[in-house]
């Protein structure tokens, strides 16, 4: 009895190590964050704007999603914690950033600034987003 106690505590443990092993190396792995940044006051605009981004992320980047190179996070600067988006940033208005990280530490991040002008119309503004997507992603290995 006691012996079967110890070998499945000891499979316990093995299989414990190896969860944190794997975490830690999704956690080192390249990637690319889109942020889309708010206020707590959202206008139509506003909320377009977020929906779209997700629409074309989430329609045309699946694999990338699935495989975690490629994230998608909706920020309230106005919450706790997030303030410091705004001068990370330099953030004036909603805006949407992608982020690409490595081993933890963001290398380089992108403001797609013509989301206001593409704003009315849906299609461009998809076709903007997933072009900027698709670029950075190019620098996820």
């Amino acid at each position: 009895m006691k012996k079967s106690l110890l070998v499945t505590l000891a499979l316990l443990m093995v299989i414990g190590a190896c969860s944190l092993a794997m975490a830690d190396e999704n956690k080192s792995a390249s990637r690319v964050i889109a942020y889309y940044f708010h206020g707590t006051f959202r206008c139509y605009t506003c909320t377009d704007m977020e929906k779209y981004s997700r629409e074309g992320i989430e329609t045309n980047f699946k694999d990338a999603l699935a495989s975690g190179s490629l994230e998608f996070k909706a920020v309230n600067v106005e919450d706790r914690g997030n303030e410091h988006f705004v001068n990370d940033y330099q953030l004036y208005t909603k805006s949407l950033i992608l982020s690409l990280v490595k081993d933890g530490k963001e290398i380089k991040h992108k403001n797609l600034d013509q989301i206001w002008q593409l704003a009315r119309n849906k299609e461009k503004f998809i076709a903007y987003v997933t072009g900027e997507v698709t670029e950075l992603l190019k620098d996820v290995k």
